[in-house]
């Protein structure tokens, strides 16, 4: 048995346009668990082979052209859930729970939410206050749970390159960080901050020339539960797909847990 866990998030921004750096990334990096979003692909669609060849099974809840996620594992997937309770007419490719690699995990895209004053910011407070209800259930359970992906919130000003700037955007706006945080007063550690003081370090930089005048947010996140924090052992943003070539807009974080 390895000694170690290492789990990943990315939003892909595209499965199609980025498995050769979805690829070559995870032969480098070799995380044992892949949690993807915005894969902006139905499952059919999805390049299983891809995956299998570096190593990987798949589940996938996908979407044509919006949404959809993943999770890629060097085991066995057990799928939990499709979808986010709470909301039976909620047809948003946004969340995927399973088990693998002796712990469960879920791959969530959460809404963005702009503009706030039409009915997209409601949809993503209200999905918020569903992911809490799910949190308190999964809580419950007292197992290792972990909660990855792209929760488009910039959990403080420390978060965000231009915070008076972004001050009424829907990723930073009261309401949306009030939600974040009662995730974390449930009892669920958020695993960057809890390793690393820093501030003003990113994990998403809008096109253009974003990325070199380093004018990010850090959106994509791990929840983890009392069991799997007592595991942490480290949480990293990698910064360098970031920097390829018909890049997507978000970079992965890897958390790595003990055995």
């Amino acid at each position: 048995m390895a000694d170690r866990l290492a789990i990943a998030t990315w939003n892909v921004n595209s499965i199609k346009q980025r498995i050769g750096h979805l690829t070559a990334w995870v032969r480098t990096a070799q995380p044992d668990i892949v949690l993807l979003q915005e894969l902006k692909a139905t499952a059919d669609s999805f390049p299983e082979f891809d995956v299998q060849a570096a190593g990987y099974t798949a589940a996938v809840v996908g979407q044509k052209s919006y949404n959809g996620v993943a999770v890629l594992s060097r085991d066995t997937i057990e799928t939990q859930l499709t979808a986010l309770p709470g909301d039976e007419d909620d047809s948003q490719a946004r969340y995927l729970e399973v088990r693998t690699c002796g712990v469960r995990v879920a791959s969530l895209y959460l809404p963005n939410g702009n503009p706030v004053d039409s009915p997209k910011y409601s949809y993503k407070l209200g999905w918020m206050d569903r992911l809490a209800a799910r949190t308190d259930e999964l809580l419950a359970g007292e197992e290792p749970v972990i909660l990855g992906g792209d929760y488009n919130c910039a959990p403080t000003d420390d978060d965000v390159y231009d915070p008076e700037g972004f001050a009424d955007d829907a990723l930073c706006r009261l309401e949306t960080r009030r939600r974040f945080r009662a995730l974390e007063y449930r009892g669920m550690t958020e695993a960057w901050r809890a390793l690393h003081g820093e501030k003003h370090v990113y994990s998403y930089w809008d096109y253009g020339a974003a990325f070199h005048n380093d004018d990010g947010l850090r959106i994509d996140h791990f929840l983890l539960s009392p069991q799997a924090a007592d595991r942490l052992e480290s949480c990293e943003i990698d910064t360098t797909p970031r920097g390829w070539e018909r890049a997507s807009d978000h970079t992965p974080v890897v958390c790595t847990l003990a055995a």
